[in-house]
């Protein structure tokens, strides 16, 4: 177990290094310098060269990456240029409401998600089965930016019941957090019912059955378990991937997260910002991966890690 988690640990530092070494390099490949965006084009080369000196804009890219690396592992990622704070306080700042979008919108992909999949497996083929099979691959095949609006002009426009953005009111939440979970609810329908209808045919479950069990007891204590491992690998690539998505989700309903805050510092050049912005992002989808891997085990016994 001890090596296991060691050579998982090892694979996750490097994916992390790898990431920001991606971004480090990106970041500066767009055009545009941090110093003249910050001054404006009537700034002169002399304000240009001392803002550029005291960010240490003026070093070699080589020395900006090792200073970068050193204050990654104290997550100290340097001044934001634009906010003139420290990048890992605008990081804190910002957390929390991407934190609290991707848990609501996990809470309703799952709560809807399982009950929708359990009774399409229950009665294959029937026109339940087929309206949910319909839902699920439109949910899954419609661009969130397109859900988004359409949310906003139903919801905010016309009915006036919901604010179109921001995070001043309790329900602005509820139109993000929608968007943000109809693919994922999508996955999940499918994932539970093409998992469930496998084990229902399943040798031991006609035991059960045989034995006298009531189906409720046979679909919640033998079907379902057994079925949970895939199911719960896809949960956390997609939670990770929660993450990802909340950067257009938030883009639209200009929820003050992580995801509009790393494009409002990419188009201001914010090097510290985005770099750190980044980063999170993928130690976040790292460290889900992980949980999800020393799951299995609880799951199913006749997993091994060491194997």
């Amino acid at each position: 177990m001890s090596g296991y988690l060691a050579h998982r640990l090892l694979s996750s530092f490097v994916v992390i290094l790898g990431a920001a070494t991606i971004i480090f390099v990106a970041i500066r490949a767009v055009p545009g310098d941090p110093a003249i965006v910050m001054l404006g084009p009537s700034a002169t080369p002399e304000q240009i060269a001392a803002l550029r000196s005291s960010y240490g804009l003026d070093q070699s890219v080589f020395s900006q990456y090792l200073q970068f690396l050193i204050r990654m592992v104290t997550f100290d990622f340097g001044p934001s240029f634009r906010l003139g704070m420290p990048a890992g306080q605008v990081i804190a700042n910002a957390l929390p409401a991407t934190a609290s979008l991707a848990f609501i919108s996990l809470c309703v992909a799952l709560v809807a998600g399982f009950p929708l999949g359990i009774v399409s497996a229950l009665r294959p083929n029937g026109w339940v089965d087929r309206v949910v099979s319909i839902f699920s691959m439109t949910g899954q095949a419609l661009p969130s930016f397109w859900v988004g609006i359409m949310l906003v002009l139903i919801f905010s426009r016309t009915l006036r019941i919901l604010p179109s953005g921001g995070a001043e009111s309790p329900g602005a939440i509820l139109m993000p957090a929608l968007t943000l979970a109809l693919p994922f609810l999508s996955v999940v329908v499918r994932l539970v019912r093409s998992g469930l209808l496998e084990v229902l045919g399943e040798g031991y479950v006609q035991t059960a059955r045989a034995k006298g069990l009531k189906e409720t007891r046979v679909v919640g204590r033998h079907a379902l378990r057994n079925m949970l491992i895939p199911v719960v690998t896809i949960v956390g690539l997609e939670l990770g991937g929660l993450l990802g998505g909340a950067v257009i989700v938030e883009t639209v309903f200009a929820w003050p997260g992580l995801g509009r805050l790393l494009i409002d510092s990419i188009a201001a050049r914010d090097y510290s910002v985005v770099q750190a912005c980044v980063v999170v992002l993928v130690l976040g989808f790292v460290l889900i991966n992980l949980v999800v891997d020393l799951l299995y085990g609880f799951l199913d016994p006749r997993v091994r890690v060491g194997s």
